[in-house]
């Protein structure tokens, strides 16, 4: 197949590698794994994970859960705050499938009450200092009065809390990232150890690639959810949880102009392909590595960099060796910064690599 436009490329090798290294993890400290499907949202790559006995998943949105319940999921948890505006949908979708929703409210769980029609998972959103969104521990009084509430439901069904680290996407070593883990699972622990009497089968969820993927301590933990480790990216290598070689995930763009005195490519690929993510280094702002294609995958070319991009441009500064090896109409790689925002930009246009191709 020719490519002729920015396209997505999965090493499925990798990708298969990262998926087992995390089944490996969960097996080893005891905790369901219950995958975000989020990162990918790809049909193919969710059968993936049925390879190793994935059962259950988790998604963002109400619309991806249909997505992959109509592919024959199961078990689902819609990790986002329950948008009351779509009962509908969630009221279709629960009459079909083993579902989960987030509530941190009482006017949403009264909505809930009042309008629900099928049985229904709750976990209550904990906020353990991403600062998101979720109810803070210093007011876990309002758990325990959404927990009162739901004791008369028939149809609702307390699972336990769900937290998700959003601090450590910001941090700034892995040891920064373990010590947020640790500082979450107490706090976790300490609020189900207060409600144990109301429920023995409360479970504690959490869900972040850098923790999951860095930590190796999850006592008191129930579930991991992470989802990004499916593909990593250049975020994920500089907080730590990965190296170049497990990105799975690479932007294939035309060439499209050379401007030689200033040691630039111009290629067909911009913030509408890529996000605006970017990383500071050295004083800049990078918004991808470039890698050259070989046989069997990539490898990147060094000093090689995605500088800038508006909405379809992007401007890659790159040695003089390295231009004098292109040519407008050639085709080059990049690792994006933030997998998630891209793959949810290029998933209607991706190639995958096989081991044969």
């Amino acid at each position: 197949m020719k490519i002729n436009k920015p396209t997505l490329i999965i090493d499925k090798s990798k990708s298969l590698e990262n998926i087992r290294m995390m089944c490996q993890k969960a097996k080893k400290n005891g905790v369901v794994f219950r995958p975000h499907f989020k990162t990918h949202q790809m049909l193919e790559v969710g059968e993936w994970y049925r390879k190793f006995g994935i059962e259950a998943i988790t998604v963002s949105s109400v619309e991806m859960a249909s997505f992959f319940a109509k592919a024959g999921w199961e078990d689902i948890t819609i990790a986002f705050p329950c948008n009351i505006l779509e009962i509908v949908e969630i009221n279709q979708l629960a009459s079909k499938i083993k579902l989960n929703v987030l509530i941190e409210s009482i006017e949403t769980l009264d909505f809930i009450l009042q309008n629900i029609k099928n049985k229904l998972g709750i976990f209550i959103k904990i906020d353990i200092g991403g600062r998101r969104t979720g109810i803070i521990p210093e007011n876990i009084s309002l758990a325990e009065q959404i927990i009162e509430k739901l004791k008369d439901s028939r149809l609702l069904n307390f699972k336990g809390f769900l937290a998700h680290a959003g601090q450590n996407y910001i941090a700034t070593s892995r040891q920064e990232i373990i010590a947020n883990h640790l500082s979450g699972n107490k706090i976790l622990s300490d609020i189900k150890k207060r409600f144990s009497n109301t429920n023995d089968e409360i479970k504690i969820s959490i869900g972040d690639t850098p923790a999951c993927s860095i930590s190796e301590d999850f006592e008191g933990i129930d579930e991991i959810r992470p989802g990004n480790f499916v593909f990593y990216d250049l975020m994920q290598f500089k907080l730590g949880s990965c190296n170049l070689s497990q990105i799975a995930v690479a932007v294939v763009c035309p060439i499209v102009a050379i401007h030689k005195t200033r040691n630039q490519i111009v290629i067909y690929g911009g913030a509408v392909h890529f996000s605006k993510e970017h990383l500071l280094e050295n004083d800049r702002n990078l918004f991808g590595y470039v890698v050259k294609f070989q046989a069997n995958g990539w490898t990147i070319i060094k000093n090689c960099y995605l500088v800038s991009v508006s909405q379809e441009h992007g401007i890659v500064e790159c040695s003089r060796e390295f231009l004098g090896q292109i040519s407008v109409g050639d085709i080059i790689g990049l690792l994006p910064v933030h997998s998630c925002l891209t793959v949810n930009l290029m998933r209607e246009n991706y190639l995958v690599i096989r081991n044969e191709k």
